[in-house]
């Protein structure tokens, strides 16, 4: 699978856009799936709508992902996210946004991740420009996280 960003420190976090039918259990069948593969889900933002969902998922093997989601057939977008541990949750969110306010950088849309097993709190964030964001977070002195780091 090929990655439009350049791999500077790492390779760039995939998120997958997975559109669902909205009925009970279909998150949870899609979620069972992924752990008879041994792929974890990190981090999860559902978008929903009368007829179907749509759920934005961040994993910890997005290769296995991929490769799941085309052998079974499942319908699905990839995008990269810029994920950044927080320090703290105020004080670090406000100086993200800050950074990248000067930067005049907008976000498209961002969530929560689950705690690393070292219990850091990660923030994922879809950019315009994920290069530029990278380097002005880099040179800000936030430390990045990327998919390697996500793996468990």
């Amino acid at each position: 699978m090929q990655h439009s960003a350049a791999v500077e420190h790492g390779e760039p976090v995939r998120q997958f856009s997975i559109l669902l039918p909205n009925r009970v259990g279909a998150l949870a069948a899609l979620v069972k799936l992924m752990r008879a593969s041994l792929i974890e889900v990190i981090g999860l933002s559902v978008q929903d709508s009368r007829d179907a969902t749509i759920a934005r998922m961040v994993v910890s093997d997005a290769d296995a992902t991929y490769r799941l989601f085309i052998e079974k057939g499942i319908p699905h977008t990839v995008c990269e996210l810029v994920v950044i541990a927080m320090r703290e949750s105020g004080p670090g969110l406000l100086q993200t946004l800050d950074s990248l306010m000067v930067a005049e950088t907008n976000i498209d849309f961002a969530y929560a991740l689950l705690p690393s097993p070292e219990g850091q709190s990660m923030l994922a964030m879809h950019v315009e420009d994920y290069e530029f964001a990278t380097s002005i977070l880099h040179q800000s002195g936030f430390k990045l996280i990327y998919q390697e780091d996500l793996s468990r």
